[in-house]
């Protein structure tokens, strides 16, 4: 049984690094690459599709745990990568009206799939390995962002333009990776929940398939109904309250690290011939950053709320670090900028290794923010942590869908300021509410 529960744990983490291998470098790439489209009929944004994507999938987690129960985590996650996969494709045959129509089902997919593993991921655990084995999914999925970046840099390294046949080979590629990690899902063994439930079902002989069916989904709509009814309490607190400006500024981050300042330094014409394959390094680089955060803050610095604020003022002030060295390395224009490199000069001479030296201080200061957040939800709503951790997500996913809508007409400084500003406000509601903890341990304990 360990065994088996183990293989499903590192196969769906293997399906999610090929998976995210595709999506992580099309995101990183996604503005650079359309705006390089030599094409008079496309008339797409890389910003809106990827604003489009968290848009729909922070609306469709609403109803993805009822297509989850009905159908079965496993076909959920094969029919979630085959819209990932989709996704993909279209860059390799762009046109407006397919970019857009996979943008909005990959939010579907993505709400689907996200969903589905944590299902998946609780079921092969137990209590005593799911520490373990969420350590092991997640270390396979930040490896997602090196294997992909790696090969834009390898490729686009020394070359000013992308080519249609470079374009081309790279998406092939990408599309190659996903339809990997989508075919493994289906050599996932089926879980003792699901082997109880199905063997439950096969001794109700005398119920149809429909009706076996109608009954989960009546099942799974009840569920979903009374964890809406338990989102809209929690809503109503203090606590999810004054942590709202820090889920909305690790959305904010999201986007500015994932889809902005790698077309930053592709567009800045002080980097020549090299700038295109800095994208590839400076996604490798964030990559870096998050797994090295990721790993020290969220494993040594679990279950202690001094170290929680630490750690996030030190997310705040790697941040605010990046955001004037980026302020003072990359040309205003860089985010806006419609031809292949930017018109306007930086207060320095761009130079690569500060560039990439931002990637990494990006990847470290979100990991700061991302694992605290996870640890203080984990904390204070330790009954109710699925609909916590939803609304976060939630949040997240809103901002930084409302972040790539605006990101393709703010200059530079003022999408640095806005994420400075909201950092702030976000580090200091964080310690507000590890204050109150503080305050009610306190009360406890006299």
């Amino acid at each position: 049984m360990a065994d088996r529960r183990t293989y499903n744990v590192l196969i769906l983490g293997v399906g999610f690094l090929f998976i995210f291998t595709a999506f992580t470098t099309c995101g990183n790439i996604e503005q650079t690459v359309v705006k390089s489209l030599k094409n008079s009929t496309f008339s797409g944004s890389g910003y809106h599709s990827l604003g489009i994507i968290y848009g729909v999938f922070s609306f469709s987690n609403l109803l993805a745990p009822t297509v989850v129960t009905v159908i079965g985590a496993k076909l959920t996650m094969f029919l979630s990568g085959l819209l990932y996969s989709g996704y993909i494709a279209v860059f390799i045959m762009p046109s407006t009206w397919s970019f857009y129509l996979t943008s909005i089902l990959i939010g579907v997919g993505a709400a689907l799939l996200w969903t589905a593993q944590g299902q998946f991921l609780v079921e092969n655990s137990e209590a005593s390995t799911i520490n373990r084995n969420t350590g092991m999914f997640w270390a396979l999925l930040q490896c997602s962002m090196l294997f992909g970046n790696l090969y834009i840099y390898l490729d686009w390294n020394g070359k000013s333009e992308i080519s249609d046949s470079s374009r081309r080979n790279i998406f092939l590629f990408l599309l190659v990776s996903s339809i990997l990690g989508t075919l493994s899902f289906l050599v996932l063994r089926t879980s003792h929940h699901e082997e109880e439930m199905l063997s439950e079902e096969e001794g109700q002989s005398l119920l149809s398939t429909r009706t076996m069916y109608k009954n989960r989904a009546n099942s799974a709509l009840q569920d979903t109904k009374t964890e809406f009814q338990t989102i809209l309490q929690l809503l109503k607190t203090k606590t999810i309250m004054l942590l709202s400006p820090c889920m909305v500024y690790s959305g904010l981050e999201l986007c500015f690290y994932s889809g902005v300042y790698g077309t930053c330094i592709g567009a800045t014409a002080h980097f020549g011939e090299a700038a295109k394959g800095l994208i590839g390094i400076s996604g490798i680089v964030v990559g870096i950053g998050e797994i090295v955060g990721g790993g020290l803050f969220g494993l040594l610095c679990k279950n202690s709320r001094f170290r929680r604020t630490s750690v996030v003022f030190l997310g705040m002030v790697v941040h605010f670090i990046a955001s004037y060295l980026i302020f003072l390395n990359i040309p205003d224009d860089a985010p806006v900028v419609v031809d292949s490199t930017t018109q306007k000069n930086p207060f320095l001479t761009p130079t690569a290794s500060i560039a990439l030296l931002c990637s990494f201080l990006l990847g470290l200061g979100d990991s700061c923010f991302n694992t605290q957040l996870y640890s203080i939800l984990g904390y204070v709503y330790a009954e109710q942590s699925t609909p916590a951790f939803a609304i976060f997500k939630f949040i997240q996913s809103v901002s930084a869908a409302v972040a790539f809508f605006y990101s393709g007409y703010l200059l530079l400084t003022w999408q640095l300021l806005l994420l400075v500003i909201m950092g702030f406000i976000g580090t200091l509601c964080f310690f507000v509410v590890e204050r109150m903890q503080d305050f009610s341990m306190d009360l406890q304990e006299q």
